[in-house]
């Protein structure tokens, strides 16, 4: 896939997106003022380098941002203190040593745009405004670390919670046949979204508690299908999957414009896809031929100018149902 990602309008090739980790990702997503710490200690421009160090010992910070009449008006940090303790000059006020050429992040910006910050400064904390330049906190690399890794925790917590509750689905229902079904509309050139209901599906089975190579069958043979809504319907399609705790079903329909020749569609390296579609990297030619690998059962309709239906079905072990407990 050749089109790019989009992170809160910022632009990632796809190529570098493939490898981008949810760590990564967090940096995009979470703001400076969720992780930043609020009220952090302050001292004036008169208050001598000996109290400021005091501070710094029992608070066990390692800066501080300077305040004035309200206004943020530099920052004094453990290398200023390092410089006042080689001249011995303790008792000298902080303006003597407090930096004042400011680099400041706003609550309202992304993580990123801190850690870019960092990296092309080398300063170790910035103070953290608001849109009126007020001192709402300050941000270092380790406020950072702490709280992607607690953005970390939280979705561990809130998945394992997920899959707790979805694995155990059929457990207490009385029923001859219980299932879980799940619908997605594909829109026909929806490039950015292909793969979005491919990934969703594998993410409900693996919640449901199935295997992971059954998940990963399964959302291949779906992400296939996807994309063939995607590059050659007229206008889109329905992927429908019934989950039962023995087997997956799924089907794939599309009013149009349907296959002329099903035989030679079944062909690899066969396509219809057009110049436009190939130059974004897709229409090699091999989506309905890896959909039959993953599947247990296949079964393709098509009346050329009308539609197209393809019926899958994966057969789970008797030892692996999903949504029981296992």
């Amino acid at each position: 896939m050749s089109q790019d990602s989009l992170f809160h309008g910022k632009i990632i090739s796809e190529q570098k997106a493939e490898n981008i980790s949810r760590v990564e990702e967090l940096a995009y997503d979470l703001k400076v003022d969720q992780v930043m710490t609020r009220d952090p200690a302050t001292v004036t421009p008169q208050t001598p380098m000996n109290v400021v160090l005091e501070l710094f010992r029992t608070k066990r910070i390692s800066g501080a941002p300077v305040i004035e009449n309200n206004e943020l008006v530099g920052l004094v940090s453990i290398e200023d203190l390092i410089r006042c303790l080689q001249n011995s000059d303790m008792q000298a006020e902080t303006q003597k040593y407090m930096s004042t050429k400011l680099l400041t992040v706003r609550n309202t910006d992304y993580v990123i745009e801190a850690l870019k910050m960092f990296v092309n400064s080398h300063y170790g904390r910035l103070p953290v405004v608001d849109n009126n330049g007020k001192l709402t906190g300050i941000i270092t690399k380790g406020d950072i670390t702490s709280g992607i890794l607690k953005a970390l925790q939280y979705e561990y917590h809130e998945e394992e919670v997920r899959r707790y509750r979805a694995s155990h689905l059929f457990e207490d229902i009385e029923s001859d046949r219980s299932s879980l079904i799940l619908r997605y509309n594909i829109k026909q050139g929806d490039f950015m979204h292909g793969g979005a209901a491919s990934s969703a599906i594998k993410r409900a089975l693996i919640r449901l508690g199935a295997n992971p190579q059954i998940a990963r069958r399964t959302g291949l043979a779906v992400y296939e299908a996807e994309m063939n809504l995607v590059i050659h319907t007229t206008n889109g399609g329905i992927i429908r999957v019934e989950i039962e705790p023995r087997q997956i079903s799924i089907t794939v329909s599309d009013d149009g414009p349907g296959i002329e020749d099903i035989n030679l569609a079944m062909r690899p390296g066969y396509s219809t896809a057009s110049e436009v579609v190939r130059e974004l990297g897709f229409g090699a030619g091999m989506g309905l031929v890896n959909i039959q690998r993953c599947v247990d059962s296949m079964r393709l309709e098509s009346i050329y100018g009308r539609g197209t239906n393809l019926r899958l079905k994966i057969f789970l072990p008797e030892e692996e149902p999903v949504g029981e407990g296992n």
